[in-house]
């Protein structure tokens, strides 16, 4: 379960990235409904746009990162409930879906950059479906630790 949802979370990442990029100008916001834009931008640092210039270095944290994650699915996949395992799909999906574009995609100007093009409101960073992808798997991994209904037991 753990590899589906993280490819499908990959898949929809790449998608709706290549959609931005074909079809939104950066810097040009594109109004969608309320104080929510799409907003072409190219992040080359960390969450928030914090480390920028450090690309290397983030990529390779961010490899060692993915790695760590995979041994930890495969460790407690057997007796984790269908929400840890969602949770970590979510999570190793959007770290991939970030990973695949500092370092396959290769954007003048922005060498090591994401792709993010959703502005949720304007005082708000702007993000990808990766990131929401972490933030939503972290969210979910908590309430699966924290909810002990539906754990397995030994």
């Amino acid at each position: 379960m753990v590899a589906l949802v993280a490819a499908a979370v990959v898949v929809v990442d790449v998608v709706t990235k290549d959609w931005a990029l074909s079809n939104l100008s950066p810097g040009r916001p594109r109004h969608i409904i309320g104080p929510s834009n799409f907003l072409l931008t190219f992040n080359t640092g960390t969450a928030f746009s914090l480390g920028r210039g450090v690309t290397p270095i983030l990529e390779a944290v961010v490899v060692v990162a993915v790695c760590a994650l995979v041994l930890f699915t495969r460790r407690v996949s057997a007796g984790a409930n269908a929400g840890t395992l969602v949770g970590l799909g979510l999570l190793l999906g959007g770290a991939l879906g970030n990973l695949g574009d500092r370092v396959f995609r290769h954007i003048p100007g922005y060498p090591g950059g994401v792709v993010d093009f959703i502005q949720a409101v304007r005082w708000w960073p702007v993000f990808n479906v990766a990131d929401s992808c972490v933030v939503v798997g972290v969210i979910v991994l908590l309430i699966s630790y924290r909810n002990p209904q539906g754990r397995n037991r030994d």
